[in-house]
């Protein structure tokens, strides 16, 4: 049977064998997801609340066009970032799941694939009500990310 762990060592040794500068390895992820949240996560979001609030139709379809564009190039942003975050730890040859980074990390790529579950099967016949959850768990989600890059900064300072 596969071992996961081993899998994932046999990754990192590859990774380490390439020489890559400690700096890259330790603040790579940081620095390229601190971009994705940031710029990508508040501009979806922005997007997304702007679409629904606006009162100028042409404001509203633009915004709701922009969001629908944008948010599932973020989510899979943060799914790659997430794979590469495990990987540096790996390479770090620190543990995985004693973080509340990891744990942060897991529940917002759960939320973002929920709130994108319910907008990919077209919000149900109550779109209203769905659509309020998007809204409020994308919302929650974006929280999340913030407190996500608290605990990321914090344990990127530990190691």
């Amino acid at each position: 049977m596969f071992n996961f762990m081993e899998g994932l060592e046999a990754i990192a040794r590859w990774f380490r064998s390439l020489g890559i500068p400690e700096p890259i390895v330790h603040w790579g992820h940081p620095a390229m997801m601190a971009i994705v949240l940031f710029v990508m996560g508040s501009f979806v979001g922005y997007a997304g609340w702007r679409g629904r609030v606006a009162t100028n139709k042409a404001v509203a379809s633009k915004s709701l066009a922009d969001h629908r564009t944008l948010a599932p190039w973020m989510f899979l942003f943060m799914a790659l970032g997430y794979t590469g975050g495990v990987l540096s730890l790996v390479m770090q040859r620190q543990p995985i799941m004693e973080s509340s980074h990891f744990w942060t990390g897991s529940s917002l790529l759960v939320l973002l694939l929920v709130n994108a579950a319910i907008a990919l099967f077209g919000f149900g016949r109550d779109k209203g009500t769905l659509r309020t959850i998007h809204a409020y768990l994308g919302s929650t989600a974006l929280g999340l990310m913030v407190l996500h890059a608290v605990f990321g900064l914090k344990l990127g300072l530990a190691i």
